[in-house]
């Protein structure tokens, strides 16, 4: 169900003509003004009964209607979203047949009462004003995209009209008519243009392109969880509904091998983990006074309450033997009444810092706990032993005299005396797991975490901290073994199998996230296909060589899939979208890549259009991000490329020198580049784009990018004209400002700008930043900002929409209210994807409609 915005009147104007004495049908003139409707999907007629005692006065004093009829059915339009010619759907307990028709007159005979639908598609690819104008002397209800736009109550008046407004896309009309002893509908379509048909047609057939509710609304499988011996598996879900954003969550229990529902679970229930070597789920579950530990039995159905009103509990895990649980409680700090606040460092200026989290032990069996650390730092579990006879957990402190500013303590506790043992203190810190026989931890963290020895850089550059690694942390030597150094994926999360002994990596494979297995044999690693381009939520059975997994492709909407590691086979386990997306065109992507001015091969891709005609000129979106991370081939996204294609651009989206999982030299670009090399990229890339691309319009080109990938429109609007519309959404104009306002700026910064400050690197903090080159800018850019964005700060974009205004420069600022670094609300999410379409429609396709109507012009 489309969101539609109706506060505004276009140029042109829409009238609907819909006939059904001789054809339902709209009769153009020849001048092209007016376009037929001649392709219909017409059911066959259902009979429906008038209610007993339908003429005694209600309490209302009213009596049952022809009117009251039509209203009585239930009507459900999602079962005809999608009707096609040939469809044998259900409805009111009938079934009813589609047939693609002209619908030649006839008449009705006797006084029985049937209901018809009418079902046709119109296809537009702009905005555009619609008047509805029907005449009848039936009486129907008229949906447009599901939605009900009015009924017609009365076969006196016989006229009927509502202005509608049609986005970029398909377009379903439903009517469904009473008919009664005689049937008559008409109306006409009529164009301001002269030429409707260059951006409008008729169609029978449902096939839609992507649009905003794709992105946001249906049925998700957000994550799995297998069991230890891969028999069972957990599936959890989300659904989002319109027009309100309402959404519900739920885990299903399933058989891995027939896909047996075993039991449901609510959004009450969460942090579900398996207890070791058993079929028994246990989860946490909101209480009266904090929240409940509870198992489930699988093989028996048994549920059982191992302790209940855990306050301030989130997390936990199970030791290997299944004989107690580590889980952690917080304690918050209570601020002074009297609203003052003397900040104990940096990090007191996030909310959350002075709370604390500690760590306890719990007995599986008499549910009795112990607390097992205490005092003024926060402890973090990390692992637990393979026999369970010790634990090792983490602390991080401020450290202001060297980047990143925090070091890291990792501890070893022995779990029958409490002794600790400190196992290194850490500027670098990382993620720590024991290897399956206890004698090392297989570490994740940055090349800089072991001095040197994770290191693969050449000697002028600094590495990339984001840019995490693997290592081999013998405990008994502390001998450390880099075993992803010359390994150019960046590692995202690892499980060290006991049954086979290898290492299996969810990876950041350049614009992948992939699955690779490490041979501790051959110290030698290789690609694991698990049948989709973004791996997501890996869960390895621990007594099986099998995983289950969610992910996505470039075209393919989330689904859910078993790997099994003996024979590196999958199986979909589910598609929850599927059904949504069958009716759906996509365009066709392609990789396009070009060497750099420094050599480099900087990775691209483009997506095209649905319906692409090369012999076309099409407007171009450059999309980027150009800090740390690269754009990857994800489904869907905050800044969806399938959808803005869908709206009939070309996008193309390259990778900036500079991003990890191209390898530590790559990544260590990103360093105190600041804008230099991207924007270099950006540039030449496009410009080499649209030189080999003769469809591809080079005076209808617009450029969009986030935080980082904001920053980087902002600057480079400053460096270059070829650029006819961009957008920048939570960007970066004063890198110092940034540095010293945002919630993260410093952190981020001590990887971004590393040993650089504002006294010490002018060059960089000034001549890099947008806001002192204000000047340059040419290209009409619309600066998109949460005024809540607690990441980097809403006077970002505050002061260089000031810059600019004062310049005389083309410039819109839009905050969104309560909003954070990401759009999160629902409805407000919508609008602002909206804006971003509406206002490359203005400048790239001279459309100037749609912005008009989201933002009319007002006299204040």
């Amino acid at each position: 169900m489309k969101t539609r915005i109706l506060n505004f009147k276009l140029l042109g104007i829409l009238f609907f003509t819909i006939s059904y004495l001789s054809s339902i049908a709209v009769y153009a003139k020849k001048d092209g003004t007016e376009i037929q409707l001649n392709k219909w999907l017409v059911s066959s007629s259902i009979k429906i009964n008038t209610p007993a005692f339908a003429g005694e006065k209600n309490l209302k004093n009213k009596t049952f209607t022809s009117s009251d009829l039509l209203k009585f059915h239930y009507f459900d339009t999602d079962n005809f979203k999608y009707a096609k010619n040939g469809d044998q759907l259900s409805w009111l307990g009938q079934t009813i047949s589609l047939k693609e028709d002209s619908f030649k007159s006839y008449k009705t005979s006797g006084t029985d009462k049937n209901l018809k639908l009418f079902i046709t598609y119109i296809n537009v690819d702009r905005f555009v004003n619609v008047t509805l104008n029907l005449k009848s002397d039936n009486i129907f209800e008229i949906y447009v995209d599901g939605e009900n736009k009015g009924n017609k109550t009365s076969t006196k008046d016989s006229k009927f009209s509502k202005d509608l407004k049609l986005e970029t896309g398909r377009h379903q009309i439903l009517i469904k008519l009473l008919e009664d002893k005689k049937v008559n509908l008409e109306g006409f379509i009529t164009y301001k243009e002269k030429d409707a048909s260059q951006f409008f047609y008729n169609t029978a057939n449902p096939k839609i392109h992507m649009d905003i509710d794709h992105l946001l609304n249906g049925k998700r499988i957000k994550r799995t969880l297998i069991s230890p011996d891969g028999k069972f598996v957990l599936l959890s879900y989300s659904e989002t509904f319109a027009p309100d954003g309402k959404n519900i969550r739920w885990s299903e229990l399933r058989d891995v091998d027939n896909n047996n529902l075993l039991q449901k679970f609510n959004k009450d229930q969460f942090s579900f983990r398996w207890k070791p070597e058993s079929h028994t789920l246990t989860f946490l579950q909101k209480g009266i006074k904090g929240n409940d530990f509870v198992s489930f039995d699988a093989d028996n159905n048994i549920y059982n309450v191992i302790a209940k009103n855990l306050e301030n509990t989130s997390y936990y895990k199970w030791s290997p033997k299944g004989n107690y649980i580590i889980y952690n409680v917080g304690i918050d700090y209570k601020s002074r009444k009297d609203g003052i606040k003397l900040y104990e460092g940096m990090p007191d200026r996030w909310p959350w810092w002075r709370s604390r989290s500690f760590l306890y032990k719990m007995d599986a069996i008499s549910g009795i706990s112990v607390p097992l650390t205490t005092g003024y730092k926060s402890t973090s579990l990390q692992d637990i032993s393979p026999d369970g006879k010790t634990i090792i957990f983490s602390q991080n402190t401020p450290n202001y005299t060297a980047r990143p500013y925090s070091d890291q303590v990792l501890f070893m506790m022995d779990m029958e005396t409490y002794k600790l043992d400190t196992i290194w203190k850490k500027n670098f810190g990382g993620r720590a797991s024991f290897s399956p026989d206890g004698e090392s931890l297989l570490v994740i963290g940055g090349p800089s975490l072991f001095g040197k020895t994770g290191i693969n850089v050449t000697d002028e550059k600094t590495p990339n901290e984001y840019d995490s690694q693997a290592y081999i942390y013998q405990l008994r030597d502390k001998r450390i073994e880099p075993i992803t150094k010359n390994f150019n994926p960046k590692i995202v999360s690892a499980h060290w199998s006991k049954l086979d002994g290898n290492i299996y990596f969810l990876t950041e494979d350049k614009t992948y996230q992939r699955i690779y297995r490490y041979l501790n044999t051959t110290k030698s690693f290789e690609y694991v296909n698990a049948g989709m381009d973004i791996v997501t939520n890996v869960s390895f059975a621990t007594d099986a060589a099998i995983a289950s997994y969610t992910g996505n492709s470039i075209s393919s909407p989330d689904m859910a899939n078993t790997l099994d590691f003996d024979t590196d086979t999958y199986r979909t386990l589910t598609k929850p979208e599927a059904s949504e997306f069958e009716n759906m065109e996509f365009g066709s992507n392609e990789d396009w890549n070009f060497i750099n001015d420094q050599g480099l091969t900087i990775e691209g891709r483009i997506y095209f259009p649905p319906n692409f005609d090369p012999k076309k000129k099409y407007p171009v979106i450059v999309y980027y991000y150009g800090g740390t991370s690269p754009t990857t081939r994800n489904f869907r996204g905050r800044y969806p490329k399938n959808l803005f294609a869908a709206n009939g651009y070309i996008v193309y989206n390259l990778q900036p020198s500079g991003a990890t999982g191209y390898g530590q030299n790559y990544s260590a670009i990103h360093v105190n580049g600041w804008g230099k090399e991207n924007a270099q990229d950006i540039i030449k890339g496009t410009k080499e784009f649209l030189k080999t691309h003769p469809y591809a319009d080079s005076k209808r080109v617009g450029c969009i990018g986030a935080s980082y990938g904001g920053y980087m429109t902002m600057f480079l609007t400053t460096q270059t004209n070829i650029f006819s519309a961009a957008i920048s959404h939570a960007g970066i104009s004063s890198i110092s400002s940034y540095w010293g306002e945002g919630y993260w700026g410093y952190l981020y910064s001590s990887t971004a700008s590393a040993n650089s400050f504002p006294w010490n690197n002018k060059k960089l903090y000034v001549e890099q930043s947008p806001l002192f080159n204000a000047d340059k800018v040419n290209t009409p850019l619309l600066l998109l900002h949460g005024n809540s964005d607690t990441n980097v700060p809403p006077g970002e974009s505050q002061q260089f929409y000031t810059a600019l205004k004062l310049l005389g420069k083309t410039v819109e600022l839009i905050e969104i209210d309560k909003q954070d670094h990401h759009i999160i609300d629902y409805k407000k999410r919508i609008l602002w994807q909206k804006t971003i379409i509406a206002w490359f429609d203005k400048y790239l396709k001279g459309q100037n409609d749609w912005w008009k109507d989201l933002y009319p012009d007002r006299s204040l």
